[in-house]
């Protein structure tokens, strides 16, 4: 039996293929490397290039190799083009998700882990964000996966498809092999590790008045090796017959802008210049993760907490890997 692991190229997927291979699963892995990076995987894993949404690759895929579960990572992410170019996501996130489960479902690969985000949500209406926390997104990238999330509660019902659908909070840090190669990148941690590697000038603050301790924004981050077990106890958790769910992942703890600031500096022995810019449109002041449902479901508790480790596992992967996997 394999694990079919679409996205596998990509910054999460690869943690999870890497640690799914350290387990040793026989794996095989679909990325049409438009993000996705092939040297972020091992020669010895199975890799296909192409796109989820070709069912006569993935239906030969099937064929060829006797796949027990689909991982599904594949997705554009990047929440400013999503609101310039919506047409983009709800076709490459929803639509080709949705030829994808069909061919699972004709093949009985009923087994189904899924990639979401908290962007799910939209504006939080109190905090910690539990899964009962009502769901009405503010940009497509967030309907694009919500869209999914309910595809699946329906092909649960009709079809029998079982699913754990995780939501991610803000994914950082780095494994060994696996780390943040995102072009452009928008991410914080990596932004911040460009600067004290001196390849910007400065990180922007968006904002420092928020109604925080010290005025600037407050999220959750969760190590890549956290979220990535998260998915192996998921696939355990479908073996052992259980019933579809949606689970939130994050630390249930938050860390501010400037928090993340001072930490990276700890850790790389850096200045890092921080320069104040306005607040952006809809960043709520807080955004944290109430994880209870995870550690109750999954038995998952996060192994990487702290916000100094996160970035000190970060910080190895780019001074190691200075121009990411070129």
């Amino acid at each position: 039996m394999a694990i079919l692991v679409t996205g596998g190229a990509g910054y999460i997927g690869s943690a999870a293929v890497e640690d799914l291979e350290k387990k040793g699963e026989k794996v095989v892995v679909l990325d049409n490397l438009v993000y996705g990076h092939r040297e972020s995987i091992s020669k010895n894993v199975v890799f296909y290039e192409g796109d989820i949404g070709d069912k006569t690759l993935v239906g030969q895929i099937l064929n060829e190799y006797e796949i027990e579960a689909c991982m599904h990572f594949s997705a554009y992410a990047y929440v400013g083009e999503s609101v310039e170019q919506p047409q983009k996501y709800y076709e490459n996130n929803f639509v080709q998700t949705l030829k994808l489960l069909e061919v699972l479902i004709s093949k009985n690969v009923k087994k189904f882990i899924f990639s979401s985000t908290c962007a799910t949500f939209g504006e939080p209406q109190y905090m910690p964000l539990d899964e009962k926390h009502p769901q009405f997104p503010v940009n497509p990238y967030g309907w694009s996966k919500f869209m999914v999330e309910r595809a699946l509660a329906d092909y649960d019902k009709a079809y029998g498809l079982k699913f754990v659908a995780l939501r991610y909070f803000n994914a950082c840090g780095a494994t060994e092999r696996c780390g943040e190669h995102h072009d452009p990148e928008t991410h914080l941690i990596p932004l911040i590790l460009y600067a004290a590697q001196g390849k910007r000038e400065s990180i922007s603050v968006f904002g420092n008045d928020y109604p925080t301790p010290d005025g600037t924004a407050i999220r959750d981050y969760i190590h890549i090796s956290d979220l990535s077990q998260a998915h192996l106890l998921a696939l355990e958790y479908l073996r052992k017959g259980g019933v579809s769910e949606f689970i939130n992942l994050g630390n249930g703890m938050g860390f501010s802008v400037t928090e993340v600031i001072e930490a990276a500096r700890k850790v790389t022995g850096k200045e890092i210049k921080a320069v104040i810019a306005p607040r952006r449109a809809g960043d709520p002041s807080r955004l944290i993760a109430n994880s209870t449902k995870a550690h109750e479901v999954l038995g998952w508790n996060p192994q990487f907490p702290e916000i100094e480790k996160i970035i000190e596992d970060a910080w190895k992967w780019h001074e190691a890997n200075p121009n990411g996997y070129k």
